[in-house]
């Protein structure tokens, strides 16, 4: 293969990556219309409490805690924390290809990502996760596009179903 072969297959890849940026924010936005819904307040002010949260974890936890409130029915509760928690399960491999350097073997190998972040265990510290960008990781990227589409999809069902600010 080729240097300019190896540099259009990262080219796709980063495509790839950016498919999964939009589809994921795409999708976290809609969390702005379950805040509205289930606070009771206008998409308005739901936009602005979900742009004051800087988290996708900190904006799914208001959700969730909203879903989890007595005045919320169990028909309402159950299929809001499910779709967060399909959500969460996709940040993981979201947060991989977001917060990490991308590095190339100067021997000609495949390039892979080092992860941005430090996990601190009882005694040491581990930095530096590598992943490979292969043809798994660009299978797994796909899937979770898939993924965040159809949870998208489910979370306009749900607006619809409860009525919730549009």
């Amino acid at each position: 293969m080729t240097d300019t072969e190896k540099q259009l297959n990262f080219d796709g890849f980063l495509l790839l990556v950016g498919k999964l940026n939009y589809a994921w924010t795409n999708t976290e936005s809609l969390l702005i219309h379950l805040i509205a819904g289930l606070a009771g307040v206008d998409k308005e002010i739901a936009t602005v409490i979900f742009l004051t949260l800087n988290t996708t974890r900190a904006r799914i936890d208001l959700v969730e805690r909203l879903t989890k409130l007595d005045k919320v029915s169990a028909t309402e509760r159950a299929p809001i924390l499910a779709l967060t928690g399909r959500i969460q399960r996709q940040s993981a491999l979201r947060n991989r290809y977001n917060h990490c350097i991308y590095a190339f073997d100067a021997d000609g190998g495949n390039p892979h990502t080092i992860l941005m972040r430090i996990a601190d265990r009882r005694d040491t510290l581990k930095i530096g996760q590598s992943t490979p960008l292969n043809d798994a990781a660009a299978e797994d990227i796909e899937a979770a596009i898939s993924e965040l589409t159809a949870i998208n999809l489910n979370i306009w069902k749900v607006i619809a179903q409860f009525d919730y600010p549009k």
